[in-house]
């Protein structure tokens, strides 16, 4: 059974970090990319980042570069996002989900281009 499971979410305040992390299960992270994406109340899923199933090839946001870092463990089973200097507008429930194969990079950020989805954690952040 593929599952994926976010969690690491909170308050926190403007300027602050978090670590959020996806535990996958049920299938060979060896063979699928990951992506990060969030939503806010009101607006559409949004892309946040990916990595790659061999784990060197990462892809970000505008809106996150430079602030966010994605990355999975040696184990292979889990997926971070480390966030740093958060912003109000960071404030969101954040999803992981496994992308399907053979998606080209310029479809990344589409959610329709993942098949797996987690429950998705709040972060929130104050000004």
């Amino acid at each position: 059974q593929v599952q994926v499971v976010e969690s690491g979410g909170g308050l926190v305040q403007h300027g602050g970090s978090l670590t959020l992390s996806c535990v996958t299960s049920g299938f060979t992270l060896d063979y699928h990319t990951i992506g990060w994406f969030r939503q806010a109340p009101g607006k559409e899923r949004e892309f946040v980042a990916t990595i790659s199933w061999y784990g060197s090839n990462t892809v970000y946001a505008d809106s996150v570069k430079g602030r966010f870092t994605i990355s999975r463990d040696s184990a292979k089973t889990t997926v971070y996002l480390s966030m740093n200097n958060l912003k109000p507008e960071d404030t969101a429930v954040y999803y992981c989900a496994r992308q399907l194969m053979g998606t080209i990079r310029s479809s990344y950020y589409d959610p329709q281009r993942y098949d797996y989805w987690g429950q998705g954690t709040q972060v929130t952040v104050s000004s």
